[in-house]
């Protein structure tokens, strides 16, 4: 099976607004999916709710979710979220959390710092002034401090979790690694060493969706980022996902996106 290659973008930190996140197609942020760089991404203004780290949650102004390379994740704010997004290179340099967190930041300075600290990255990035690569880092640096900082504070110690969130949990983080492979939600079952039911229920309770569902969105989402960001064969496209043949693909997106692969990519 050949390699599709994507076009992943500059390898340096990027900020951008958080309206520029789904590049015009809400698909590409309201689907569950993982990304191959690190996120920050700070909400200044709305509401809404995401997934993440194997849970549904709320998101309101002034929240911050942690997202690492990598992480099962998907948000929808709706058209009157603000904010920005943060994109850091996964390997580099920082010293960044390991684990997903979404902190609600109370403290006013402390909101003002961090609004402060990503709004000159974006400045800067924007100017690429000479040395503009030397000040993102530092930039980048001071962000990744402050979220340390935050994430030490005991107000932001994340509460037990159930034993079906912590079943949702690898479940999310096993999907992210195998959605490619076109096994079904029992072979992800089997894995985890538990009955397709209780894996059904377990992520039904912890994210409001079944695992079936997001298999689903993530391959999804893989295909109509293939579809939109390279030029591959929709055949070759169906292999690299695991599908049987390309009429089996066409089907499941003419399902599920409405329009079969050619519209979607016209």
């Amino acid at each position: 099976m050949r390699t599709i290659s994507v076009l992943q973008g500059p390898a340096d930190l990027n900020v951008q607004p958080l309206s520029h996140l789904a590049l015009g197609q809400d698909w590409r942020v309201q689907l569950a999916h993982d990304r191959p760089a690190h996120l920050l991404i700070w909400i200044t203004r709305g509401q809404g709710r995401a997934l993440l780290d194997g849970r549904r949650r709320g998101l309101g102004a002034h929240n911050a979710l942690w997202i690492p390379a990598g992480c099962l994740f998907a948000i929808d704010l709706g058209r009157s979220g603000a904010g920005h997004a943060v994109s850091i290179p996964a390997g580099g340099p920082l010293r960044l959390p390991e684990m997903p967190r979404h902190l609600r930041i109370r403290d006013t300075a402390e909101q003002t710092a961090l609004s402060t600290l990503v709004e000159a990255a974006h400045r800067e990035a924007e100017t690429a002034a000479p040395l503009w690569r030397d000040a993102m880092e530092a930039h980048g640096t001071l962000i990744s401090v402050w979220l340390r900082r935050q994430i030490m504070l005991n107000e932001h110690v994340p509460e037990p979790r159930k034993a079906a969130a912590r079943l949702s949990q690898r479940f999310c983080d096993l999907l992210a690694q195998r959605y490619a492979t076109g096994d079904p939600m029992s072979a992800y079952a089997m894995t985890l060493g538990v009955t397709p039911t209780h894996l059904t229920r377990a992520v039904k309770a912890a994210t409001g969706k079944t695992a079936a569902d997001l298999i689903t969105e993530r391959v999804l989402h893989a295909a109509r980022s293939l579809l939109s960001d390279t030029k591959a064969p929709a055949a070759q496209i169906a292999r690299h996902l695991g599908f049987g043949s390309a009429a089996y693909f066409t089907r499941f997106m003419t399902r599920h996106a409405g329009q079969p692969p050619s519209k979607l990519r016209a």
